[in-house]
């Protein structure tokens, strides 16, 4: 089993700032993308990290608030929120798969985490 493991959810107020974290068992030739599930919504992509050197690709409405990053030696991708808003509350996925570069749709990812819990409430 590829490990995935996301981290940092938790409760945050409008306006602020989030950072979750994903922990994969290897970025080495890995895309990891982000995806995001809200309350009664379907699944749906945020962003990719490329395997090939580590640039982030994003779904055009997610571009500007989303940033995408990671630390190859530590196996990690990040995902920041900034200015976050209520619409923002969701369970947020990381999800890796081996193949150059990154794709941003769902179906392109075959090891999934479990998902953090992201709140946003005044």
């Amino acid at each position: 089993q590829f490990h995935v493991v996301e981290s940092g959810g938790g409760l945050v107020q409008p306006g602020g700032s989030l950072r979750l974290s994903c922990a994969v068992a290897t970025l080495n030739g890995y895309a990891v993308g982000w995806f995001r599930q809200a309350p009664g919504k379907e699944r749906e992509p945020i962003g990719c990290s490329s395997s090939d050197d580590g640039r982030s690709y994003y779904r055009e409405i997610m571009k500007g608030r989303f940033t995408i990053s990671r630390d190859r030696a530590k196996n990690m991708v990040y995902l920041q929120i900034d200015s976050v808003k209520l619409e923002d509350t969701a369970v947020y996925y990381c999800a890796a798969d081996r193949r150059p570069g990154c794709i941003v749709a769902a179906a392109a990812y075959d090891h999934w985490g479990q998902g953090t819990q992201v709140t946003v409430q005044v």
